[in-house]
C-alpha cells in the first residue's frame, strides 16, 4: 500500500480507482475467511457458519482477554488465535442460532478505536474508510455529551449570527464587571 502522501497528489478519479481496487481486493481478502464479521466502536460481532445440526456442547470456544479460538469437538480448530485487541472478557459471549451459526459477541476494551482484523495473523481492513452508523447523543458519556451539545447550539448560533456560548459568557462577565463598576466609561472600549 503506497503511502497517503502519494495519495493526496492522486486526481479525484485516480483516488477514486484506487479506493475501488483497495474495497474489492480488501473484500476478496475478507470473503476467504471462516467466518464474517462486523464492528461499531464498543463491540465486534462475529458470525462462523457450522454444520447444520451443530449442538452447543459439539462445539469449543475459547475467549479470553486477547485470545479467540472455536472449534468443533474433535476437529481442526475453525479460528484460533490472538485478538487484535483487548476486550472485556465479562462482557463478551457466544451462543448458537438455528443449530449453524455460532454468533461471538466481543465488547471492545478501548470503545473508541476500530479494529483491523479479528485475529492478528487475519488480512487486515482499511480503517480510515470506516463510516460509522449515526450514533445517539444517549450513546455518549456525560462529557463527551456535554461537548458536543456545546458545539451543536455553538453552530446554530453562528448560522443565526448569534454569538456562540463562549462569547455569550464573555458578554455576560463584562456587564456584571460593568453593574459592579458604574463609574467607569465603556463607551468606546474595544473587547474581544
Amino acid at each position: 500500500m503506497s503511502s497517503d502522501n502519494d495519495y493526496d497528489k492522486l486526481t479525484k478519479e485516480e483516488r477514486e480507482a484506487r479506493d475501488k481496487a483497495d474495497r474489492e481486493r480488501e473484500a476478496a481478502e475478507q470473503a476467504v475467511l471462516p467466518y464474517k464479521w462486523k464492528q461499531e466502536l464498543g463491540e465486534v460481532d462475529i458470525t462462523v457458519p457450522v454444520p447444520k445440526g451443530t449442538r452447543a456442547r459439539d462445539l469449543v470456544v475459547v475467549i479470553q482477554k486477547k485470545k479467540l479460538s472455536v472449534g468443533l469437538k474433535g476437529q481442526e480448530k475453525i479460528m484460533d488465535g490472538e485478538l487484535c485487541k483487548e476486550i472485556k472478557l465479562e462482557d463478551s459471549t457466544w451462543t448458537l442460532e438455528d443449530q449453524q451459526s455460532l454468533l461471538i459477541h466481543l465488547e471492545k476494551l478501548n470503545k473508541q478505536q476500530w479494529w483491523d482484523n479479528i485475529l492478528t495473523h487475519h488480512p487486515k481492513i482499511d480503517t480510515r474508510k470506516i463510516q460509522p452508523e449515526n450514533s445517539k447523543l444517549s450513546d455518549l458519556d456525560g462529557e463527551t455529551r456535554g461537548m458536543v451539545e456545546k458545539m451543536m447550539f455553538d453552530n446554530q448560533q453562528k448560522q443565526m449570527g448569534k454569538p456562540t456560548s463562549d462569547e455569550l459568557k464573555k458578554m455576560e462577565a463584562l456587564k456584571k464587571f460593568q453593574a459592579a463598576h458604574p463609574e467607569l466609561d465603556f463607551s468606546n472600549a474595544k473587547i474581544s
